[in-house]
């Protein structure tokens, strides 16, 4: 008896590793320090040592049981996409600029072709973000996990100047909400989604012309990533006075949380075409609306706080980004929380 027989294959562990560092290569930035392989990733601060009070952020997450239709459809090169925007765009939600991502895959069996997939996707997410992949593990659990599946979370680290953390402290009334559009239902509420539809082959394979494309393909479209956006934004000269990274819970949880005691967010759901992909999930479903704003982004995946005079920049910084933005609404004097009108 060996350890391979017993379901952990060390060699297969070997070529993963192999087959992802040239995804890996491509997210270094020049304070990483070392290599891949390595017991721990070191990354130097010396580059932000000009901050006043440099201030570290984090944040941690996975996919859900979006992964559940990475298995169904055999495609895992977005899925990585997913994990990292879900935690850079905690990161930049608060002002921080994300530095570094580490991964962790636990599988049934490990097929080093699909892990090193993922991990491409993983690597796009933090092209994307700006940051670098500088680790991660990949865990074999023969015996928990079926043989073809696995779970997919991450860890990220961001700096900020502490005068530039996003708080909502100094929100107004007059303030207004500008939304980026998202890029579909992203890694939230898939445990509904796999209740509204039937999670087969046949049914994610079908073309819906009101979608433009198959079911699987728009559920499995990756998260869209804020962090240029705001980052355009600060280099604009805008001071965003509060963030909110529209995730699970939607609008009524999210929201509030950007908010100080005393302050009303307004949000007018005609200011922006709610995409067609939560039109059918309502519609299939039967999910009444409330609750589809209380699970999902609606097609508003980041939403922030800026002053009256700073509107026009803003729109602009995040066009030259590449995304879409709506003001969709504003800032009252009022009880904390949120009211969609």
């Amino acid at each position: 008896m060996d350890y391979k027989n017993s379901g952990v294959d060390i060699e297969a562990g070997y070529k993963s590793v192999e087959l992802m560092k040239k995804y890996v290569k491509g997210t270094m930035r020049p304070e990483v320090l070392g290599g891949l392989g390595g017991f721990s990733g070191a990354f130097s601060m010396e580059s932000f040592k000009n901050m006043e009070k440099p201030t570290l952020v984090s944040g941690t997450d996975g996919c859900g049981t979006k992964v559940k239709l990475a298995f169904l459809l055999d495609k895992h090169d977005t899925i990585g996409i997913d994990c990292v925007a879900m935690c850079v765009n905690d990161i930049a939600c608060a002002g921080g600029e994300p530095l570094f991502f580490l991964d962790y895959i636990a599988c049934g069996k490990n097929y080093p072709e699909k892990i090193a997939t993922i991990v491409s996707g993983v690597a796009e997410g933090c092209k994307q973000a700006g940051c670098a992949l500088i680790g991660g593990e990949t865990a074999e659990h023969p015996g928990l996990m079926p043989e073809n599946e696995y779970d997919l979370a991450g860890f990220s680290v961001g700096i900020v100047d502490e005068k530039d953390i996003i708080t909502g402290a100094d929100l107004a009334a007059g303030d207004v909400l500008i939304g980026m559009a998202s890029s579909g239902v992203h890694s939230n509420g898939f445990s509904l989604v796999r209740k509204i539809f039937s999670m087969d082959a046949d049914t994610l394979n079908t073309y819906h012309e009101e979608l433009g494309k198959t079911l699987g393909e728009a559920l499995l479209a990756p998260t869209r990533i804020y962090v240029k956006a705001l980052r355009e934004v600060k280099e604009a000269g805008v001071r965003v006075k509060a963030c909110s990274h529209i995730t699970g819970g939607g609008f009524y949880e999210n929201i509030p949380r950007m908010l100080p005691e005393g302050k009303h967010a307004v949000i007018r759901k005609d200011s922006y075409e709610v995409p067609a992909i939560f039109q059918m999930m309502a519609r299939e479903g039967k999910v009444e609306e409330q609750m589809m704003y209380n699970t999902y982004n609606m097609g508003i995946g980041m939403i922030v706080a800026v002053d009256p005079a700073d509107v026009d920049k803003t729109i602009a910084a995040m066009k030259a980004a590449g995304d879409t933005p709506y003001i969709v609404g504003e800032i009252k004097d009022g009880e904390k929380g949120v009211t969609l009108c």
